[in-house]
């Protein structure tokens, strides 16, 4: 379908995309699924996902998708896939998914055809709500609050917030209809700033938030983080931006770390032996219909909050 000149999707478009979500919902499972899910230590866990899309700085249709695969529990990286690519869609609030979606389908439909053992039983995505696909358990984990369905970010809502005060506790998020729609996370000891974590599909929201806190080494959920990372060197790498020393010596040492251990032969952290994997996941059902981070940005921008190629700050003030 094609955008209008002022780069809005038609009103036609925009129906088409009102009714594949509606679609959707009725597909999502919220509740439990595997093994490893009811398990209070997680045993039979042993890969997390993260996808995240980086935006070069001055160009609101040019990124990069990455996916990352860690280890679980150690939280090595043992898969990396990053690409610069060039985003047809605009941004509309409340439909960041027919923005971003076909890129991370992309990289997960690689991921099969290269390194299938390394397929993630568990994906968490950069943003409020799912990453739907029929055979992959997936967590929505966004930085700011989504403000619907009454949620807003008042007085009231930040007294709770610092009503967190130890890694793991956590607030409802419930909205004027009654309905819980996600969890507030205080994920590290040292953060002041909560991660807002709502369930995704074939999970439930006990499960999504424990999972999260126990990705986190730092503020952001490990996959989601190293994905970030990632994505925003592979621009910085490819276009020819220095970067801090810091960034520089980083990058050194990331050059010398294989993209993806091969089969048999994994590398110095190396994926732990799988207990044997599930179905494969039918990727031509993988959906994302997660939401924008931040309700009511203007429209043509990308949705995270840093969407340029910035200096980062120092881990402390980023991560924490």
């Amino acid at each position: 379908m094609a955008l209008k000149a002022a780069g809005r999707p038609s009103a036609e478009t925009l129906l088409l995309w009102e009714r594949e979500q509606a679609r959707l919902r009725t597909r999502v499972l919220h509740g439990d699924t595997e093994a490893w899910q009811r398990d209070a230590a997680f045993s039979g866990l042993r890969r997390v996902g993260g996808v995240d899309v980086s935006f070069v700085r001055g160009d609101d249709s040019r990124a990069c998708a990455s996916l990352v695969v860690l280890s679980f529990p150690e939280l090595q990286v043992v898969y990396e896939d990053s690409h610069l690519v060039r985003l047809k869609a605009p941004y509309v609030s409340g439909f960041l998914a027919f923005r971003e979606v076909p890129f991370l389908v992309e990289l997960v439909q690689r991921l099969q055809e290269k390194e299938p053992g390394l397929t993630p039983q568990v994906l968490l995505v950069d943003g409020n709500g799912v990453l739907h696909q029929r055979d992959l358990p997936c967590i929505g984990v966004a930085k700011k609050l989504l403000q619907v369905d009454g949620l807003e970010n008042n007085s009231l809502h930040k007294e709770k917030i610092m009503s967190l005060q130890a890694g793991g506790d956590t607030f409802p998020l419930m909205g004027n209809s009654g309905t819980v729609l996600g969890m507030a996370l205080k994920s590290h000891d040292h953060s002041t700033k909560p991660l807002y974590v709502s369930v995704g599909h074939r999970i439930s929201l006990e499960v999504a938030v424990r999972l999260t806190h126990h990705c986190c080494r730092f503020r952001i959920p490990e996959p989601i983080r190293q994905a970030d990372i990632r994505s925003r060197e592979y621009i910085r790498r490819t276009l020819g931006t220095p970067g801090s020393p810091a960034q520089m010596r980083a990058r050194s040492r990331e050059e010398q770390r294989p993209k993806a251990y091969p089969k048999g032969g994994p590398g110095p952290a190396g994926p732990p032996k799988d207990s044997g994997r599930g179905p494969s996941p039918d990727l031509e059902d993988l959906q994302l219909c997660f939401q924008e981070q931040q309700d009511g940005q203007p429209e043509g921008t990308g949705h995270h909050e840093d969407s340029g190629l910035r200096t980062p700050s120092p881990p402390w003030e980023d991560d924490l």
